[in-house]
């Protein structure tokens, strides 16, 4: 009876032993092969997204900053960070380029920069335009910013957790981090885009990916053009030089 019995335990033992060993080894695969969908979904959309906006080049990435992962975080994560910085940066690099036309063309305000009544100087190239302006003024903008930055990143859905690339969120729909309530969004503040079909907005993210591309060139050969005389012939004899350091905010 005894044997019986330590047989029957150890059949038991067994065939537990084989459950947790099949339900052990089944439950990564499922995950893996789950991640493995969602990356490789993350890559081609990519990789589409790369084909539309330059349809000779296609996809290019010869560091494979794509395949790679940052902050112990997944692939697809990876690439919602990098879509999202090369947007952002994008943005950012048209508004200065635009700006930087705009103000070597004597075009300013006309109310003075400060209650002083100091106005800018016209003749001023746009970097010693920056220059001139009160330290308040520039804390002003740069405390600006980056309330715009951790805004982006505590309101709405995250880029990194399945959340649009790019995409800024609503003021109106995030009141509990508004300081005061804003009568205007920052993206697309009088609707005109609401209603724009999918293919339009599409085609619209392409359109401000190629142009934000070609304005960080624009923004930076502009400040190497003025910094180092005659590393952009183009702009020889166009801007002026600059004798400051063009990324000291100070």
């Amino acid at each position: 009876i005894n044997t019986s019995n330590q047989q029957l335990t150890t059949m038991k033992l067994a065939v537990a032993s084989t459950l947790l060993a099949s339900a052990t080894a089944f439950a990564p695969a499922s995950v893996s092969k789950s991640s493995t969908a969602l990356n490789n979904a993350a890559m081609d959309d990519l990789k589409a997204l790369a084909e539309k906006s330059n349809p000779v080049l296609k996809y290019y990435d010869p560091l494979e900053l794509a395949s790679t992962t940052i902050y112990d975080e997944t692939n697809e994560a990876t690439i919602g960070f990098l879509r999202h910085a090369e947007i952002k940066h994008g943005r950012v690099a048209m508004a200065a380029f635009v700006g930087y036309i705009v103000q070597a063309n004597g075009l300013l305000f006309p109310w003075p920069q400060n209650t002083a009544g100091v106005m800018v100087d016209p003749s001023l190239s746009p970097p010693e335009q920056w220059d001139a302006i009160p330290d308040a003024a520039k804390w002003q903008i740069i405390l600006f910013v980056g309330f715009l930055e951790w805004f982006s990143e505590a309101a709405g859905t995250h880029y990194m957790r399945g959340g649009k690339p790019g995409a800024f969120p609503n003021f109106s729909d995030h009141p509990d981090k508004m300081f005061h309530s804003v009568p205007f969004n920052l993206f697309d503040p009088f609707g005109f885009s609401k209603n724009a079909s999918a293919e339009k907005k599409e085609m619209g993210l392409v359109k401000e990916l190629n142009n934000g591309r070609l304005a960080q060139i624009g923004i930076f050969g502009f400040l190497a053009a003025q910094k180092v005389e005659g590393s952009v012939p183009l702009l020889k004899g166009v801007v002026s030089h600059y004798d400051g350091e063009p990324m000291a905010p100070f």
